[in-house]
């Protein structure tokens, strides 16, 4: 009886989790969702709305990072709470924003809330399940990107489409009245309860991290496929309005489908994938990674560069390379917890978001922004327009988009060069001599 109840005290933590990345993620993506009704009230430049995200990741990583040690050393079940309070409470409040500076400002107030989610609470699964089982469970845990965003664009178009959309972002808060208590009810390990050998405990400073050579390389790879990432998170709404045609609430429909279907098959793959390599090579989920991402890079070209008219085969060409992107999630971050010590992966887990984070995803709305101005405006110049109309924009953004499959290609290079010094990383954590008792939360 006791075994079963703590199967369900597991599953219920792993779901209760999930539900708060799935809001951390819906969250994050109410602009992207509202992209061209934002642009045209304020009269936005493509450069602007990337200034949104960018702005968000920038205070996301900086303070990521004295978060994620908090993560190591205090409660993450009242840390978790708190930021959850944070950045509802600020995607509230763009629906009150007059100017956009105002909207600027609640944006970089959600990314100081949404920065303790992933440090915390990958800690904390890490410490429910054991090394064989935890692709899957991150792989769950990182589905709520996916979900998190497709019903952010599923239900933020319909109901900007037909109430506005200041009353959209101020209901992409609600589900926290909710999601606050029912963390506050979940039990919290012991740090290190799950390892199958006594865990080791790291002694040296949190920049002892850094002499890993794995977790550069793994560094730079999220670099890149955040980037990507957020640039498709931004713009692809905008995106399928401009060059297919598609209303509002449409539009936000089809990225919710490539986000749904795509991540939720990518996570699938990822979780299956990554505990059944683990067990014959210490490399494996890097290795697999890396053939997923090269696998991604022409399915996302000829999405992209499909014309009027051909919005299914685009909307299957981005779906399967949002799919094979996602895979990413499951295999890296597992991989990643296996590389330090379970009172070492707060630390880790920030000091990675940070890095990659001020290094890729934060260029990825604002360069492709700017990008997709700049190619905007060539194509009106050599058209002979001296105004940039819709259809001038829309090119510019196609264009603009091709940045994701280049970017797709560099990423499967790095992750297979990281896989390279995976095993000897991963025997040097385990040389480390095991503490005479283990870390209590």
């Amino acid at each position: 009886m006791d075994q079963k109840n703590n199967r369900k005290s597991l599953l219920l933590s792993a779901l209760v989790l999930f539900a708060v990345n799935v809001l951390n993620f819906y969250d994050r993506h109410v602009p992207g969702a509202l992209t061209e009704p934002i642009r045209k009230e304020f009269h936005l430049t493509d450069t602007q709305i990337g200034l949104l995200g960018s702005a968000f990741i920038w205070i996301y990583a900086l303070v990521g990072l004295p978060l994620g040690r908090i993560a190591d050393s205090a409660s993450r079940k009242k840390l978790l709470a708190a930021a959850i309070l944070v950045w509802s409470s600020l995607t509230a409040s763009a629906a009150l924003a007059g100017s956009f500076g105002m909207l600027l400002f609640s944006r970089i107030g959600v990314g100081v809330g949404e920065a303790a989610c992933a440090p915390a609470a990958t800690s904390w699964l890490g410490d429910l399940f054991p090394p064989d089982k935890r692709s899957r469970v991150l792989a769950l845990f990182m589905l709520g990107v996916p979900v998190g965003g497709a019903l952010s664009f599923f239900f933020s178009g319909s109901l900007a489409q037909a109430y506005g959309w200041r009353t959209a972002m101020a209901l992409a808060a609600a589900p926290a009245l909710i999601l606050i208590p029912a963390l506050l009810l979940l039990p919290e390990p012991v740090r290190g309860a799950s390892e199958i050998h006594p865990p080791t405990l790291a002694r040296g400073s949190m920049w002892s991290i850094l002499r890993i050579p794995t977790l550069w390389w793994i560094i730079v790879s999220g670099a890149l496929l955040n980037f990507s990432m957020y640039a498709i998170a931004t713009f692809l709404p905008a995106f399928l309005s401009r060059i297919h045609g598609l209303s509002l609430a449409s539009s936000g429909i089809a990225s919710g489908f490539v986000y749904l279907s795509g991540g939720l098959a990518g996570c699938v793959i990822a979780g299956y994938l990554g505990d059944s390599i683990i067990r014959r090579r210490r490399d494996g989920r890097l290795r697999i990674a890396a053939m997923t991402a090269l696998a991604a890079a022409p399915l996302a070209c000829y999405g992209v560069l499909q014309p009027r008219g051909s919005l299914l085969i685009a909307t299957i060409c981005l779906t399967l390379a949002y799919a094979l992107l996602t895979t990413y999630y499951g295999l890296v971050y597992s991989a990643i917890q296996d590389l330090v010590a379970p009172n070492q992966r707060g630390a880790t887990m920030a000091i990675y978001f940070m890095a990659m984070y001020m290094c890729g995803a934060s260029f990825g709305p604002l360069l492709t922004g700017r990008l997709s101005d700049f190619l905007a405006h060539r194509a009106a110049s050599l058209a002979g327009s001296a105004t940039v109309n819709e259809s001038f924009r829309a090119i510019g953004l196609q264009q603009a988009m091709l940045i994701i499959p280049v970017l797709s290609v560099a990423l499967a290079i790095v992750l297979y060069f990281g896989s390279r010094s995976m095993i000897a990383d991963v025997a040097g954590r385990d040389a480390m001599p095991a503490p005479q008792h283990s870390l209590a939360s």
